[in-house]
């Protein structure tokens, strides 16, 4: 395990004042849960101009990372991650059109089509996963993913998607 300085601790949070319930508690969760999905969005916008790549919106890009090695139909990559305010069926029409993912229609079922990424897009691919992975070994050396372990946050937050899956299946 690598040593860390001073200068690379965790920053320091103020100290919250005492909430009124749980239900308080989870309402700041929901709200977390959505601000760092902005602020995820914009990290790989960042990267991208960074490189100089126009060409692709940060939803695009994360639909490429999530499609990964895989190949698989829209509903399935739509149900890998959170793509908020935007049309699966639009984005991965223009990823076709601009070269980064194959398509092909299902020979069971004419009507799904599969996905793929193209060598332009695992090289997307690629290029988010190194941008994950430098965040990841910054926020480990700063200790930010100790206190709580990331592991337990990971396991608390799976419970909470059973939990909502459950709830939409129970539903109807």
């Amino acid at each position: 395990m690598q040593q860390r300085s001073s200068a690379q601790t965790a920053p320091a949070l103020r100290p919250l004042p005492p909430r009124t319930s749980r239900a308080d508690a989870y309402l700041e969760s929901l709200q977390m849960l959505e601000r760092l999905h902005r602020l995820l969005l914009d990290l790989v916008k960042d990267e991208f101009e960074r490189l100089g790549r126009t060409d692709l919106t940060p939803v695009q890009a994360l639909l490429i990372y999530n499609l990964g090695t895989s190949e698989v139909t829209a509903g399935e990559l739509r149900s890998r991650g959170m793509y908020q305010g935007s049309n699966v069926s639009y984005n991965l029409k223009k990823l076709v059109e601009l070269g980064y993912v194959h398509h092909e229609r299902c020979e069971m079922d004419r009507r799904a089509v599969r996905v793929r990424l193209t060598q332009a897009g695992q090289d997307v691919r690629d290029c988010v996963a190194r941008l994950f992975a430098r965040h990841a070994e910054g926020l480990d050396l700063s200790g930010v993913l100790d206190d709580p372990p990331i592991e337990a946050v990971n396991l608390q937050w799976r419970r909470v998607e059973r939990f909502w899956a459950e709830q939409i299946r129970y539903i109807y």
